[in-house]
């Protein structure tokens, strides 16, 4: 995508991105993020929204993040919030060189399917160079190496009521040593089906590292880092959030940030 196309939709997003753009910029000076009936957080809540529908109706389903020579790597990617977890079961596949692990697709599908980690290899891969946007205010390109969700999603047999996919992490979020909240992170179907949508185990030519996310990840490469969930075991096909951590998307949007994420 020219950087002219970027710049025009940036700019006729601008309105209605700017009133969400409080929450992604470092907002936790704003107490009401944490107030689920307050007005202000309201008001953000249907900006997102609109922020949402806005880049849906200018970028279109399938218009393509911006990809990147491998000369313009230059440095490694930086990992960000876990980068080690201490889960048993993730500390026992990972001791175990990741040969037990499986992948799932589960829920509103017509099979439940899972996958290890050497029949994903083995699957049609692609690679692609990308700039990785963090809320926190930095970027890094790197180049990411995986297999597409979407014809493992066709092959589970997606059901006419789902509209989400929820990826369930090892990884274990907020106080204490050991965390208290189950990482997870979801998408709608549009995001799971995008060509550039991938099931990422390898990085920068090499193996994907456990600091940025292994044995998978996923790159979702038009959203910000948070929607970038890494130790992935199960993608679960519903129908809405209900049921899930705070019931809005994420451990992050759960906890104040914008679900779509979008850039």
């Amino acid at each position: 995508m020219s950087r002219l196309i970027v710049s025009r939709r940036k700019f006729l997003t601008a309105s209605a991105a700017g009133a969400s753009g409080l929450i992604l910029a470092g907002c936790d000076q704003f107490d009401f993020l944490g107030q689920r009936d307050h007005p202000a957080r309201d008001f953000l809540e249907r900006a997102n929204t609109l922020t949402y529908q806005v880049q849906r109706l200018m970028a279109g389903e399938q218009a393509l993040a911006r990809t990147y020579a491998e000369s313009e790597i230059r440095q490694p990617q930086r990992p960000n919030g876990s980068v080690d977890p201490t889960t048993p079961d993730y500390v026992a596949l990972r001791d175990g060189g990741f040969a037990d692990y499986r992948l799932r697709i589960t829920g509103l599908v017509e099979r439940e399917l899972s996958f290890s980690l050497n029949e994903l290899r083995n699957m049609p891969g692609q690679s692609q160079v990308t700039r990785h946007d963090c809320v926190e205010g930095w970027s890094c390109i790197a180049k990411w190496s995986g297999t597409r969700l979407g014809p493992l999603l066709d092959q589970a047999g997606v059901k006419p009521a789902a509209r989400f996919c929820v990826y369930h992490c090892y990884d274990v979020m907020g106080g204490g040593l050991a965390g208290t909240e189950p990482y997870y992170e979801s998408s709608d179907l549009i995001d799971a089906y995008h060509p550039q949508t991938i099931l990422a185990y390898g990085l920068n030519n090499e193996v994907l590292p456990v600091s940025n996310g292994a044995p998978v990840r996923l790159r979702i490469e038009r959203a910000l880092g948070y929607k970038q969930p890494k130790y992935l075991h199960t993608v679960e096909l519903v129908d809405s959030f209900a049921g899930f951590g705070q019931g809005q998307g994420g451990y992050w949007p759960d906890h104040g940030y914008d679900w779509y994420g979008g850039i």
